[in-house]
């Protein structure tokens, strides 16, 4: 490997890691109290380097937005492995379950970051943030779909707008028994829906 390799391995490694750190940072502490120190400081690179990969804040809510456009379609494929679309639904909502801690603490990093966007009055990112939820509402109704429902774009939205409810209110009230609850009910929910 020549060094101009080896420096390009590693700035691609400094940039990976300012993206992952963007994405965590702004869900624990949200756009506005997130200052570009706090994101360096997270992937442990220099605040000097930051500038390098990106320029402005806002560009930093853009690679945050990717890492979580990443994140859903590594989810999705994992679960398009199973064979069976009322068994991806459920693996979906117990991933969510799995969540529930960070939930209760933070939110859902789409819905939160979706709300405090929506309130700039510049950007435009929250157009884009809208996508990020659409992609998950548009694998969900896929599922619906497959089992033969006719009402698939209605259950998707339902089954989103419950994971966005859950994740709300365990956030507001500190208890991520909320996730557990609601998450146990929508999979009851999903086992009594008939395939049509």
């Amino acid at each position: 490997m020549t060094d101009s390799t080896k420096t390009r391995a590693r700035g691609a490694d400094k940039r990976r890691r300012l993206m992952a750190a963007a994405a965590q940072v702004l869900h624990r502490q949200g756009v506005e109290r997130t200052t570009i120190a706090d994101i360096a400081q997270a992937a442990e690179v220099p605040v000097g380097n930051v500038y390098y990969y990106f320029k402005t804040k806002d560009e930093l809510v853009q690679a945050a937005l990717s890492e979580h456009s990443a994140h859903l379609a590594e989810i999705t494929a994992r679960l398009d492995e199973l064979p069976d679309p009322r068994e991806r639904l459920k693996s979906l909502v117990a991933g969510w379950i799995e969540q529930r801690d960070l939930a209760a603490r933070y939110g859902c990093p789409t819905g939160t970051l979706a709300a405090e966007l929506d309130k700039r009055e510049e950007g435009g990112m929250d157009a884009e943030v809208g996508q990020l939820i659409r992609s998950l509402m548009d694998w969900v109704e896929r599922q619906f779909r497959e089992l033969g429902r006719p009402d698939a774009p209605e259950l998707a939205v339902t089954l989103v707008a419950a994971y966005q409810g859950m994740s709300l209110l365990a956030n507001a009230l500190r208890d991520p028994e909320i996730m557990t609850r609601e998450g146990n009910r929508l999979t009851a929910w999903l086992d009594t829906l008939p395939a049509s």
